[in-house]
């Protein structure tokens, strides 16, 4: 009988990548960016652990939307509340808080639980070219699915 293996902590190791979502598409950007976060592309992923590496995400203000979702997708918030029902769209979340927009997105493709909200935390989104995380020494990731649609949009 096989058993399953499990990574130990001091086993799994951790690498810090950046990703510039300058004319990616944000949905298939999300995707690969919430897979590595959760470690899916190394041999030792585990469903149950957080097995997986850091994300850095530059430019995220250039991120592109595919047809009409720059103005129909909108984000609601309520406090909880009487009439506190805040709607924003895209476009009104892009000139205030543009990395917002690509945390949420890869907010929905985690896990909704204790694990999701750890892997989260590994996440580092920026709306310009620059961020403070040159000590890690960041390896550049080149998402070529995340480029492909958003060529032939062009």
């Amino acid at each position: 009988m096989r058993k399953t293996y499990s990574p130990k902590i001091a086993e799994i190791d951790r690498q810090w990548h950046v990703v510039d979502a300058d004319g990616l598409c944000l949905g298939r950007l999300a995707a690969s960016v919430a897979s590595i976060l959760r470690g899916k592309n190394k041999p030792t992923y585990t469903p149950h652990m957080d097995t997986g590496d850091f994300v850095i995400v530059v430019n995220a203000e250039k991120v592109v939307l595919t047809g009409r979702k720059e103005d129909q997708k909108v984000y609601y918030s309520h406090t909880g509340r009487p009439g506190s029902l805040r709607a924003e769209t895209v476009r009104m979340r892009r000139q205030r808080r543009p990395a917002k927009i690509v945390e949420a997105a890869v907010w929905g493709m985690l896990p909704k639980n204790r694990l999701g909200r750890r892997l989260h935390k590994k996440l580092k989104v920026y709306a310009g070219p620059e961020h403070p995380h040159q000590a890690q020494q960041p390896a550049v990731l080149d998402l070529p699915e995340a480029q492909h649609r958003a060529r032939s949009l062009s």
